[in-house]
């Protein structure tokens, strides 16, 4: 046993005193919040059966064999439950001896116990119990709280506090069930106890309330089970009783019936006793914390009223209990949520409760089912769980409606949820059979069971119209319906075998529905993955799994081997059915065509796929036919030389065919026909189609390609379609080439004719790039992007040096072309792409499948970008679109700004400034130089500007370089072009800074103040002092300079309105005067020197350093103290300070007109001092009234809480209002804030008050104020 530590001497107190609760003394609540529990009469003493004799011969105040001292005993107790390594029913025995010494003694260690559990270092001494009332302890215990933390047990983390919580409420439940005999019914261990309780679950400190609800409720659930057992005790006892009675009088033993009398007489009583226990907890705790301000504790209430109404459903399980659980359900956290329908799921799944949830059943349905579309994944699982259990009960309580929207979350990209819903409709469709099936023998094929099922699955999979999705649905009841999906023989049976009579046969629609769930139940079989987006990657198969795995790919094997030819046959000119059946085969376990002697079976598959491929010319199934030939061509197998004879003849026929129907179709003086077009077409696509997964190289495509697309650009009469399926093949034909020479293996002039192959082929298509023909340009641009990306420099990479001769490097003319065809084809409106007719739905479809395109053309472009195979710098026409197309390419862009500034930073800032000189100069050809600057365009830019800025992240320091190069480009270009009109006026470029001063917040400190120099270099003495509105922008960039303002990106329009948050931040943030350190100063210098010095030879205009005056609509101006004069203002070198100490010093001229500098700022002063006194007095006045107001809030704030600190972390609003954070339980139900010192009138119910039926809603909540009709 751990010896306990010593406590506060604090707790010493008579231990020969025989404390009783008085109503005076005890933990009585003045107010009427602690309910008192009893009868008025004390039962002493009195022992169950269970407790007869224990303890005897163990000493007074011994515990475990260890002495109890001051107390101690609270200590044990908590170190006891918190480690969890004692059994805790001795514990809880040992408790129990030192209760009937003295119970005091014990209530005493058992509240300091509940006290610790909450995590407060506070004791209740001997001299606080006798003498405190209950709300003075607790604000005691609330002082003692540690203020550096808000951990306490039930939230600590740590190996040590893992098994806190069930330690914890084991104990309670233990010590109930201990003592549920007589300790119980003495009318003071539980009256104390759940005084105490109730008490702390009213406190504003949350570890109080946490704590002492979950222990509140777990003692409710404990009673539940005493209750329970004294209901059987006295059903027991009546039976007897009756039994007894009604014997003849000559039988008949008076004694027993006496006995038997007061036996239920006294069961009568404790039960009356229990109920008022619960009746107090329920109104004192429940009632008010199951729509706590905390949700785990709301979850806790909820949780444990389910456990209740399972378990004594004939006294809880009613609509005064329900209605609780119903409001909760609108509850705005989801695990609050989640925990009322965990509860009403045990419930249901009782069919002998049924009959008392029909009206809850029926008000609360509806919230039920919406929340199958809840937030929580979690939450929508279990509440179509529940409707599975509600559907489980009865088949009339939801409607058609109801079951259809679970039924299209069979479709749900989330697993849990997909499969939940699979289960519902199976429960729903799939698990009602006829009682005859049962006792009819077990038949095959279409004569079976699931027949009927695999047609109800097939007509469901074309009601939902998501044709696309089957694997989805097939995965969605993989789990519950697997001996129907597997049922392959009966699918096949269905497709090939005639009707029974009477039957109706499937239609074509409903054929070819089947065929593609049968595909998605063999690929499910044999891969045992969830469809892509189903599953977060390939999990490892157990054995048990794997086993499944063989055994299911060995019989799906064995029944298509002989099937399939035939159901090919069958379905040979339906080119939707052929390309699902030519799949299975890929799915084959091909040893089983040897082992099991089915050679036959593979040649004629193999002549039912030669005559698809000389029937079709569907790109579809000619790909299936490559890949079906892919598949079975495997070395390892010795099936391999069978079918690698059967391809070569195929495409042996193929290639000769082609290169006659070539040579005749390219004969000069001749027009070729439509016929000769489609013969050369049609092979063409069977060649292109094989290419792509086997390797044609022994035949030479690339000379027959290559003459095809040369004659079209001579001609230019070329079908399109036969250029895009010969562009198509000469790539595979390049690709093929290059895996060769990579593998090693090659000769040297395999690698020059690649070489030569691969740039005429980039020539050839950089003609078609300009073709007319927008399908053929899409085909060769990307084409083009996938060759340039894989013979760029990155092929050189891994060890791989010996390809450097195949490096391709694009000339500028070939980038352009890019470029122009992105602009032209991928940056243009919806309308313009739009060529659908066939109704609204097709031509979104439509839409939908464009804009898909383009993506895809725009990635590919981007990939050149950020591998560098074009320059970073044609990324400018890219980025500058990134407003008006950003819902449709946002992300696009956006990752590719993120990966080139990964490459360069300084390239990447450059090239996003030239992105917006672009635009600034396309707005300028457009609106002419006297453009508005509140325009949509100019305010555009502007905003791109300021999404620019925010890509750059937090961190200052790493884009420093990047973000300096991007002003020094920004201010050259507004400086670029004067204007025609005279030096006067400003550069037409100039309003260029107002877009520039978006990235002004970005500068670090110092570099704020290099740029500022920089800037002064292009500007002349008149432009610092001229005031007009064309000269705003520099205004407003040289204020955004200013080193330590508040406002980096002030605008002439953000000026105005924060003038008077800039005085008071101002004011607010005095200068700290911290030291620089000095390698900030050397980077600062440094990294003036360097790009600054790169202009030194540059011819500027020579000019005084500007003074910082600034328009007195932009902001309030910083006010001179008197020794500063105007030299604060106007900074100026220790040179120029010494001329103008001596004023007489001749001065030279460098403008036209001679300018009195000094008189003409004195003046501005005189009256901007003037206009600025006036404002001050305005501000101070605004920010007392501001402070009085603030302090009168703070203080109404405040009121008279039990803390002094209203910002008192473990101190909180303990109910949910309408006014506090969270948002109500129940839509369109408003409660009332409660609060712990209203009157008892009001806010809760003297015990005195209580009535038997203490569960009456009425007197819970009020139906007006809920807003929703009650039961």
């Amino acid at each position: 046993m751990i010896a306990a530590p010593e406590l506060h001497t604090e707790f010493h107190f008579a231990q020969d005193t025989d404390t009783r609760f008085s109503s005076d003394t005890d933990f009585d609540d003045p107010d009427g919040r602690n309910v008192i529990i009893g009868k008025g009469k004390a039962k002493k003493g009195k022992k169950g059966p269970g407790e007869k004799g224990k303890g005897a011969g163990k000493g007074a105040g011994r515990m475990n064999g260890h002495h109890q001292e001051n107390g101690m005993e609270n200590v044990m107790l908590f170190e006891v439950v918190r480690l969890g390594k004692s059994a805790m029913q001795s514990v809880v025995d040992d408790w129990i001896e030192s209760y009937k010494h003295d119970r005091d003694v014990a209530l005493l260690d058992l509240i300091n116990f509940f006290i610790q559990c909450s995590g407060c270092k506070g004791v209740v001494t001997g001299e606080m119990f006798r003498n405190m009332q209950n709300s003075e302890i607790i604000r005691k215990m609330t002082e003692e709280f540690d203020e550096d933390s808000g951990d306490y047990p039930l939230t600590m983390a740590g190996p040590q506090w893992k098994k806190f919580k069930s330690s914890f409420c084991e104990f309670i439940g233990v010590l109930v069930r201990q003592c549920q005999y007589s300790i119980i019914y003495d009318e003071y261990m539980m009256d104390t106890v759940i005084s105490l309780l109730t008490g702390l679950s009213d406190s504003q400190v949350r570890a109080f309330r946490h704590t002492s609800t979950l222990a509140a409720m777990k003692l409710m659930t404990a009673l539940v089970n005493v209750a329970l057992n004294l209901s059987i005790n006295m059903d027991n006892t009546q039976r007897q009783y009756e039994a007894e009675r009604n014997k003849i009088i000559g039988k008949r033993a008076n004694d027993r019936l006496e006995l038997l009398l007061q036996k239920r007489k006294e069961l009568q009583e404790n039960q009356d006793e229990i109920e008022n226990m619960m009746n107090a907890i329920f109104k004192g705790v429940f009632v008010h914390r199951y729509r706590d301000a905390i949700a785990e504790i709301r979850a806790i209430c909820i949780e444990e009223i389910g456990v209740w109404m399972k378990m004594y459903s004939d006294a809880f399980l009613n609509d005064s209990y329900l209605k609780y659980v119903g409001w909760t359900m609108h509850d705005k956290q989801g695990e609050v949520r989640l925990k009322c329908l965990t509860a009403l799921q045990g419930l249901y799944y009782n069919r002998e409760l049924n009959a008392k949830l029909e009206l809850f059943t029926s008000r609360f349905k509806d919230r039920i089912v919406s929340m199958t579309l809840d937030k929580e994944y979690d939450v929508a699982v279990q509440a179509i769980k529940l409707l599975t259990l509600v559907l489980h009960s009865s088949d009339e309580v939801l409607t058609a409606e109801d079951c259809e929207s679970v039924y299209h979350l069979v479709y749900s990209a989330h697993r849990p949820v997909a499969v939940a819903a699979g289960e519902f409709l199976f429960k729903k469709l799939f698990s009602h059979r006829d009682p005859e099936d049962d006792s009819m023998p077990k038949r095959r094929g279409r004569q079976s069971m699931n027949a009927n099922l695999i047609k109800t699955a097939v007509f469901f999979f074309l009601e939902s119209e998501l044709h696309e999705h089957a694997a989805y649905l097939v995965d969605s009841m993989w789990e519950c319906a697997a001996e129907i999906l597997k049922d392959w023989e009966c699918m096949i049976s269905l497709l090939l075998d005639e009707p029974l009579p009477g039957e109706e046969a499937l239609s074509d629609r409903q054929e070819t529905a089947l065929i593609e769930i049968m595909l998605c139940t063999i690929r499910q079989a044999a891969e045992c993955h969830p469809p892509v987006g189903r599953g977060t990657g390939k999990r490892v198969l157990t054995a048990k799994e794997k086993k499944t795995q063989l055994d299911d790919r060995t019989r799906m094997t064995e029944l298509f081997a002989i099937a399939l030819p035939a159901l090919l046959a069958k379905y040979s000119v339906d080119a939707e059915k052929v390309t699902n059946l030519l799949q299975l085969a890929q799915f084959f376990d091909l040893e089983i065509y040897t082992t099991g002697r089915l050679e036959k079976h593979l040649d004629a598959l193999l002549r039912q796929i030669r005559e698809i491929v000389e029937k079709h010319t569907d790109t579809d199934v000619l790909e299936a036919c490559s890949k079906t030939y892919h598949s079975l061509c495997n070395e390892e197998f010795t099936i391999f030389n069978r079918v690698d004879i059967a391809r070569s003849q195929l495409l042996d026929e193929q290639v000769d065919k082609f290169n006659k129907l070539l040579e005749d179709f390219l004969q000069e003086g001749e027009d070729p026909d439509e016929d000769d077009a489609y013969q050369v077409l049609s092979t063409l696509k069977r060649i292109t189609a094989f290419h792509n997964a086997h390797d044609l190289s022994k035949w030479d495509l690339f000379t027959s390609n290559y003459k095809l697309l040369n004659t079209g650009i001579e001609n230019g009469d070329m079908p399109e379609q036969i250029v895009i399926h010969a562009l198509q093949c000469t790539h595979y034909v390049i690709l093929w080439s290059l895996a060769k020479v990579s593998e090693g293996t090659s000769k040297k002039e395999d690698m020059l004719t690649l070489r030569k192959q691969m740039r005429a082929f980039c020539l050839m298509c950089q003609r078609y790039l300009t073709s007319v023909n927008t399908a053929v340009k899409e085909q060769t641009f990307t084409i083009l992007c996938d060759l340039l990306l894989i013979f760029s420099h990155q092929i050189i990479s891994g060890g791989r040096e010996a390809l450097e001769p195949l490096v391709y490097t694009s000339e500028m003319s070939l980038q352009s072309d890019l470029l122009n065809f992105i602009l032209d084809h991928v940056f243009i409106d919806q309308d313009e792409d739009s060529n659908s007719t066939d109704g609204q739905q097709d031509d979104e479809a439509g839409k939908i499948e464009a804009l898909h395109k383009r993506r895809n053309l725009l990635a590919a472009y981007c990939k050149l970008i950020i591998y560098n195979v074009v320059e970073i710098n044609t990324g400018a026409d890219i980025f500058k679109q990134y407003m008006r197309y950003y819902n449709d390419y946002g992300d696009i862009i956006k990752e590719t700004m993120s990966k080139t500034r990964q490459i360069d930073k300084i390239q990447c800032a450059k090239t996003l400034i030239l992105s917006l000189q672009q635009l600034f100069n396309e707005m300028l050809s457009d609106l002419g130089p006297s453009f508005d600057r509140s325009s949509s365009s100019f305010c555009g830019i502007k905003e791109l500007a300021r999404r620019f800025s925010l890509t750059f992240g937090l961190d200052q320091l790493k884009t420093r370089e990047a973000i300096a190069m991007l002003h020094k480009d920004g201010i050259e270009f507004a400086f670029k072009e004067s204007n025609p009109q005279g030096e006067g006026h400003p550069p037409l470029n100039l309003a260029f800074l107002d877009i520039l001063s978006e990235f002004s917040s970005k500068l670090m400190r110092q570099d704020k103040r290099t740029v500022h120099m920089y800037l002064e270099r292009f500007m002349t003495f008149q432009m610092a002092l001229q005031r007009e509105d064309c000269w705003l922008p520099l205004i407003s960039y040289r204020n955004s300079l200013q080193a330590g303002g508040d406002d980096d990106t002030m605008s002439v329009v953000s000026g105005i309105s924060s003038r008077g948050s800039s005085v008071r931040s101002k004011k607010a943030k005095p200068a700290t005067g911290k030291r620089k350190l000095p390698e900030e100063e050397s980077s600062s210098s440094s990294s003036t020197e360097v790009w600054m010095n790169r202009e030194q030879s540059m011819q500027m205009p020579v000019m005084m350093p500007s003074p910082h005056l600034t328009s007195t609509v932009m902001r309030e101006p910083k006010r001179l103290r008197p020794e500063e004069s105007y030299m604060g203002v106007y900074s100026m070198t220790p040179d120029q300070q010494q001329q103008h100490t001596h004023p007489q010093t001749p001065q030279p001229q460098h403008h036209q007109s001679p300018i009195d500098y000094n008189t003409q700022v004195t003046w501005m002063l005189a009256q901007r001092q003037q206009q600025e006194e006036v404002a001050r007095q305005q501000q101070e006045r605004a920010m007392n009234y501001a402070k009085l107001r603030s302090n009168l809030q703070h203080a109404i704030r405040r009121g008279t809480g039990l803390m002094e600190d209203d910002e008192e972390p473990i101190v909180e609003d303990v109910m949910m209002s309408s006014e506090g954070r969270i948002e109500d339980l129940n839509e369109g139900m408003d409660f009332d804030t409660m609060d712990i010192d209203l009157p008892p009138s009001k806010n809760r119910r003297e015990r005195s008050e209580l009535k038997p039926d203490f569960f009456d809603p009425a007197s819970i909540m009020d139906e007006s104020v809920l807003g929703v009709p009650m039961f």
